[in-house]
């Protein structure tokens, strides 16, 4: 097939970052709202999934055209070269959306362009029957956006924020794929103390691990296209390979995560084992007032209590306030905090050097960030 127009998925304002990871493996794309499109091989299949930290999944693109009428829908549907890609023994189910568009009902697009993908595949397998689809998984999509038809084929499978090391999680876990645009966002090297304060289940501080020594984050987990037989399980291997080759397992870490909550500081310990991380990073139960470091030039990147409900503000507030006591005072560390609070400067003490807009799943956030001192530059 060779060539292929791929699309990462983004949360809202990663897009860029997104991109600079596609760049960095080697592919020229384009960015838009919530995506990043480029050209790619089944090479790029496989190593997009293995080695995008911030994206939520890769697409095929299969087709985008305008359809107003269902009828356009079916045809130019039915138009595309389906057996080029889903197999005879396949399940292809259908899901989609639509955002301002003719066609607005979305279970009405699904059901059109399964019939449209069964018509062309019954001629193109030489079929009468219905499709049995005990084979692999090829989730297609119909998204509508202002009249464009979008067709795409998920080669993900689970989301990439699952990176397959969660034993267990909190009551609001911070997505993976959030988590490493955190420490992306930063200007932390391997070689620099990290610290999470609030760490949870330990999902920030397991992301800094995995870049910290170049380990790709989809290492420990499958995808859809692992069965897709175009895609072939050499390339597959291949770029497994390379990702173990890549990995810098002997680059030393100081990365601590700690917590309030004993319960979760456990669960976090379990998820490093999970993960093979043990080693790499450590896990305490601690306040943040209670944090004290002899440390120079470290970083802490943090995503703490939100007080989202009315009774928490007090206690947010005070928190906040230690945070500020205790942080403020390290002039050569650069502080990372994600929170809604719309106070938190306020409470903190002092005025972010930057912000930053994220959402953190449905909630809108800013990513206060305070730079430290830069180290001074090595003799000569």
């Amino acid at each position: 097939m060779s060539k292929l127009t791929l699309i990462a998925t983004a949360a809202m304002g990663l897009e860029a970052l997104v991109a600079k990871e596609v760049r960095n493996l080697g592919y020229e794309c384009q960015v838009d709202n919530g995506k990043v499109i480029f050209q790619g091989d089944e090479d790029a299949v496989c190593r997009a999934n293995l080695w995008l930290r911030t994206a939520d999944r890769v697409k095929i693109q299969v087709g985008e055209f305008k359809a107003t009428t269902f009828d356009e829908l079916f045809e130019k549907t039915k138009a595309l070269n389906w057996g080029q890609y889903i197999p005879e023994n396949a399940e292809f189910p259908v899901i989609g959306k639509s955002v301002k568009s003719k066609l607005f009902s979305v279970p009405d697009c699904q059901s059109i362009v399964k019939k449209a993908v069964v018509e062309k595949l019954r001629s193109t397998y030489k079929r009468t029957t219905w499709f049995e689809e005990t084979g692999p998984l090829y989730r297609i999509e119909i998204a509508l956006l202002k009249d464009i038809a979008t067709i795409t084929l998920d080669t993900s499978g689970a989301g990439l924020h699952k990176r397959g090391y969660r034993v267990a999680q909190g009551e609001a876990p911070l997505k993976e794929t959030l988590a490493a645009s955190l420490v992306m966002l930063t200007n932390w090297k391997a070689d620099r103390p990290f610290v999470d304060p609030f760490c949870g289940s330990g999902t920030i501080a397991l992301e800094a691990a995995l870049i910290g020594q170049n380990i790709a984050p989809g290492f420990n987990r499958e995808f859809a296209s692992d069965g897709w037989e175009w895609v072939g399980k050499d390339r597959w291997r291949r770029a497994r390979e390379e990702a173990e080759d890549l990995a810098r397992y002997d680059q030393k870490l100081h990365i601590i995560g700690s917590d309030i909550d004993h319960r979760m500081v456990q669960i976090a310990k379990e998820n490093a084992e999970e993960i093979g991380l043990t080693d790499l990073v450590t896990f305490k139960q601690m306040q943040v007032k209670d944090f004290t470091t002899k440390e120079e030039y470290g970083y802490v990147v943090t995503n703490p209590p939100y007080g989202e409900r009315l009774s928490e503000k007090p206690l947010v507030e005070k928190l906040y306030a230690e945070m500020g006591k205790v942080f403020r005072g390290m002039d050569t560390w650069s502080i990372y905090v994600l929170t809604s609070y719309p106070e938190f400067e306020k409470w903190y003490g002092a005025e972010a050097s930057k912000k930053r807009k994220l959402f953190n799943g449905f909630i809108r956030t800013d990513y206060y960030q305070y730079f430290g001192k830069r180290p001074p530059r090595p003799q000569l």
